[in-house]
Formats: structure tokens, C-alpha cells, sequence
């Protein structure tokens, strides 16, 4: 694939105001969430709710790429119809997560290790011409007493920079995705603090590895106070300590920044996303957008509860949090669509 291509591609991932559908759990990880609700943790369980996701009608009306997890990306809807197709022709590219996870770092007890670049480069080939057309990598940033460390920090920058080559090698976009987590009981001062640190330290990665930065998309979380702080900021206080963090750290040349929602709830993720369009977006040198997975699948999860009978309400549903996301990205999301079902 051609520069160009790559650089095409990136641009349509959030072209429209649309944004990304992660849909890339592992399935110990969808298991956990089946077993919470009574859903039988199956291959075939797994593959009826994938194919309930990748069926909603109109939802390539807002959103531009799903990421997908090895096992999703060979199955197929009940009728044969491999899942790729049903993804393409709904005019949604299909994208593909390509770590192993996140593994205890050897010497920095509490931190974490992504893994993953042994055998990459195949990979990459064989999902290529499978259909992908972009790829996924996250790296996960712990705040607690005395860390992150800056070992912990260099050597996942590093490890998302070597992946993000080898994606664009392949003629994939790589979506960069370097997590700082909620976890904890940190300020937002401090996350924002950390935040940066992790950004400028991957970038710098970024440019020594040779990726091209109009080829890939930066995939953050939102400068946010921990889950357990006792002071949690307003929207708006979010909306500015996360797009000024942003500014000092992310170059212009990138084309899109899509969050992760990284826990928050639907309807504050679709909120916050919105504060900073509304507020920043005329002024941005990047699309600010979503790749969002619990934040727009967990109401259609509980509704669909693995029953067949359930799958049109559940669509339905799956389709209203992405229209949230999309009209949070025109700067036009407000509760109201929340009880209107809009």
C-alpha cells in the first residue's frame, strides 16, 4: 500500500464525524461480561452477539471502522456471510487489534508490559489480506506511589512505535493507543501530568521509528480524575484539561485523535467528547472522535441478554449510543437525546 493510501485511509477513519467501534475484546474479556449476565460463555454465543454488532442497520451512518479480535475477523454471520464482508459493504472499515496483552514488566512490580512483536510482521500480512486495513496496539499506564516509571514509559512508547512501523510496512493504519489508567485515586492535575509525559515519550518513539504520522491515529484517554478521587471535575474542566494536554503534546500532522472511554459510562464519555468539540473543535489541528467499545456495546449487551428475540431492540440501542457520539462530535450531544432515545 502507498503512503497515500495510508494517509486516505487515516483521514476516513474519522472522516464525517464518525468515530470507531472497538469491538476487539478478548474472549476471556467478553466471557466476563457474558458470565455477569447469564449469556453461555461460547464460540457460538460470541459469534451471534458479534454478528448482532456488525448487522445494525445504518450503523456505518456513524461509525467509520471497527476494530476486531482474531477470532471475530474468521467468523461468519449464521448464513456464511463472513463478517469482513458484512463490515464493507455496511461501508465500514474493518480494523483488527494485534497484541497479546498487557503482561507483569519484569523489575517494576505494579507495571505493565505490552506484548506482541514476535511474528508481527506475518501477521500483519495475513489480517491485510484478510481485509483489515487498520490495526490496533494498547499499551496500559498505571498511576500510583512512585509510578509510572520512566522504564515503564520508554519501553511501551518503544513497543508502540515498532508495532506502528510494521503496520504501516503492512498498508495498515496503526491506531496508537497508549492508556493512562482510571484506576486509583489520582487527581486530574496528576493524570493530566502523567498524560503528557506518556504522549510526548511516544511520539518521540514515534519519529524514530520512521512512522508516518499523517498514517495513523492516536487512540488516548481523557485527562481524568481516578474513579475513587474524591474530587471529581466538571465536564468542561475535563474538556479543557484534556484538549490542553493534547495541545503541548500531540503534532498537528497527526490526523485524528479518537479516545478510548477507558470505564467512564456512556453517557459522561458522550458528554465530555462533546465539551470539547463544542468548545475546541474550530480551533484543532486534529479531528477529536471516539473509539469507544463498553461505552456504546454494554446497553445493547444487557438488553440482547443472548436471546434471539432481543436482537432488534439491542441494535437499537447499540445505534442510539452511537448517534450520541456522532452528534458529540458535531458538538450538538446534549441529555435530552438520552431520554428520547434519539
Amino acid at each position: 500500500m502507498s503512503v497515500q493510501k495510508l494517509i486516505e485511509t487515516a483521514k476516513m477513519l474519522v472522516a464525517d464525524n464518525k468515530g470507531l467501534l472497538a469491538m476487539d475484546e478478548s474472549n476471556p474479556t467478553c466471557n466476563k461480561r457474558f458470565a455477569k449476565l447469564g449469556i453461555p460463555q461460547t464460540e457460538e454465543a460470541r459469534r451471534a452477539y458479534r454478528e448482532l454488532i456488525v448487522t445494525t442497520p445504518s450503523l456505518g451512518e456513524y461509525i467509520s471502522g471497527v476494530i476486531l479480535y482474531d477470532e471475530t475477523i474468521h467468523q461468519q454471520k449464521q448464513d456464511g456471510t463472513p463478517f469482513v464482508q458484512v463490515i464493507t459493504e455496511a461501508g465500514i472499515i474493518p480494523g483488527i487489534k494485534v497484541d497479546i496483552g498487557a503482561k507483569e514488566m519484569a523489575g517494576h512490580p505494579g507495571e505493565k508490559i505490552t506484548e506482541g512483536l514476535d511474528g508481527l510482521r506475518d501477521r500483519l500480512k495475513e489480517y491485510f489480506h484478510k481485509g483489515a486495513r487498520f490495526a490496533k496496539w494498547r499499551t496500559v499506564i498505571t498511576i500510583a506511589d512512585g509510578i509510572p516509571s520512566l522504564g515503564c514509559i520508554e519501553a511501551n512508547a518503544q513497543a508502540l512505535a515498532r508495532y506502528a512501523a510494521l503496520c504501516q510496512e503492512a498498508g495498515l493504519v496503526p491506531i496508537v493507543e497508549p492508556e493512562v489508567l482510571m484506576d486509583g485515586v489520582h487527581t486530574l492535575s496528576r493524570c493530566g501530568e502523567v498524560t503528557a509525559e506518556v504522549l510526548q515519550t511516544v511520539f518521540n518513539q514515534l519519529y524514530r521509528q520512521r512512522v508516518i504520522l499523517e498514517g495513523m491515529i492516536l487512540k488516548p484517554n481523557m485527562v481524568l480524575p481516578a474513579l475513587t478521587c474524591s474530587q471529581q471535575e466538571s465536564v468542561d474542566e475535563v474538556a479543557d484539561a484534556t484538549v490542553n494536554c493534547l495541545l503541548r503534546a500531540v503534532p498537528a500532522a497527526v490526523p485524528g485523535i479518537a479516545f478510548l472511554s477507558g470505564g467512564q459510562s456512556g453517557e459522561l464519555a458522550s458528554a465530555r467528547l462533546n465539551a470539547m468539540n463544542l468548545k475546541f473543535k474550530s480551533r484543532l489541528p486534529w479531528a477529536l472522535a471516539f473509539s469507544f467499545a463498553r461505552a456504546i456495546q454494554q446497553p445493547a449487551l444487557e438488553l440482547w441478554q443472548g436471546k434471539e428475540g432481543n436482537v432488534s431492540e439491542a441494535q437499537q440501542a447499540l445505534l442510539h449510543r452511537a448517534k450520541c457520539n456522532w452528534a458529540a462530535r458535531r458538538g450538538e450531544y446534549n441529555a435530552a437525546m438520552e431520554g428520547t432515545g434519539a
